[in-house]
């Protein structure tokens, strides 16, 4: 009796042991093919921009893996270094400021429009310290300036001197990246800095600093626009579509709960609730697919950028760019 019991033990235990290895190999393989079955794009992106947003906040991933995809975001200092993340094809779509796309062009790059953003104008522009002397634009005669070569900093920079009447020969220029400029600035080794938040918020409110112009007094948006690689941006219409309809949604949520989007920002870039609050509160938030005037905006910077020799070759912007609706 007790050998029978024991053997009926043994083979319960077997038994048992052999059904949860198949359960687990089960589970094993409905993950790997709901995995496998999704497409993987990479979203290359900034600190503090929209993008930034939807991947803190999650909503965005979510949408995405449940029509298919599966979403990686990547960040950058600056939008020139997206643009060779995406003509090296480490990236898939790259959100930028209105600059990186007119001048990776120029160079050869294949690239094309998707969408536009909301205009960052107030939180664009030139920074001086409040006690450098520089009350106008007249006054940066004989100043260095800090500025990134290939991004809105540049567009800005050159138009701000064109309404002063000034050209590149009557200031110095230094270009540098952002972590760099930031320190020839905060050391004194420059006079000027031309940019934009958040970097700019935190500069004003920590930084002895203000805007002694801004995009609005140039008439420059600064706006964000999402682009492609042409051959990816052919190919995958659905997933762009997607993009823009759940990017924006995040961005409608984020218009009508901005005080959810500062605590929310301030965490992630690990600034303080006062920089936050200003960078937010000075910009709206929307995407949506390109337009003619959208188009034309981009246009007015490849032909200034090209008048100035900052390009070698004209674009046409309307060669580039998918109408997605």
């Amino acid at each position: 009796m007790k050998e029978n019991r024991s053997v009926r033990k043994i083979v319960t235990l077997v038994l048992l042991v052999a059904w949860l290895v198949v359960a687990f190999i089960g589970y094993r393989l409905t993950y790997a093919d709901s995995s496998s079955s999704l497409k993987t794009i990479t979203i290359g992106y900034q600190a503090g921009d929209e993008f930034d947003i939807s991947k803190t906040r999650g909503e965005f991933a979510k949408k995405m893996k449940a029509k298919g995809y599966k979403v990686k975001f990547k960040e950058f200092s600056n939008g020139s270094a997206e643009m060779q993340a995406l003509a090296s094809g480490s990236i898939d779509y790259a959100r930028t400021g209105d600059t990186p796309g007119v001048t990776a062009l120029a160079s050869g790059t294949k690239l094309t429009y998707i969408a536009a953003g909301a205009d960052k104008a107030n939180g664009s522009g030139i920074l001086v310290k409040n006690d450098s002397g520089i009350d106008s634009l007249s006054d940066l005669k004989g100043k260095t300036i800090a500025y990134t070569k290939g991004t809105s900093s540049e567009y800005m920079l050159r138009m701000a001197l064109k309404k002063a009447g000034l050209s590149t020969s009557d200031v110095t220029l230094k270009n540098l990246d952002q972590s760099a400029a930031s320190v020839a600035y905060n050391n004194g080794e420059v006079d000027a800095w031309a940019n934009w938040d958040p970097a700019t918020s935190q500069a004003e409110v920590t930084g002895n600093s203000k805007l002694l112009v801004n995009g609005k007094t140039l008439g420059v948006n600064n706006r964000s626009y999402l682009m492609a690689s042409t051959s990816f941006a052919e190919d995958n219409e659905e997933a762009s579509r997607l993009i823009i309809k759940y990017a924006n949604q995040d961005m409608q949520w984020a218009n009508k709960h901005k005080s959810k989007v500062i605590k929310m920002m301030a965490k992630k870039l690990k600034l303080s609730t006062k920089v936050v609050t200003k960078m937010v509160n000075r910009r709206s938030y929307s995407w949506e697919a390109m337009t003619k005037a959208t188009v034309k905006e981009e246009q007015e910077i490849a032909d200034l950028f090209y008048q100035a020799k900052v390009i070698t070759k004209k674009v046409d912007i309307s060669d580039h760019v998918q109408y997605l609706k």
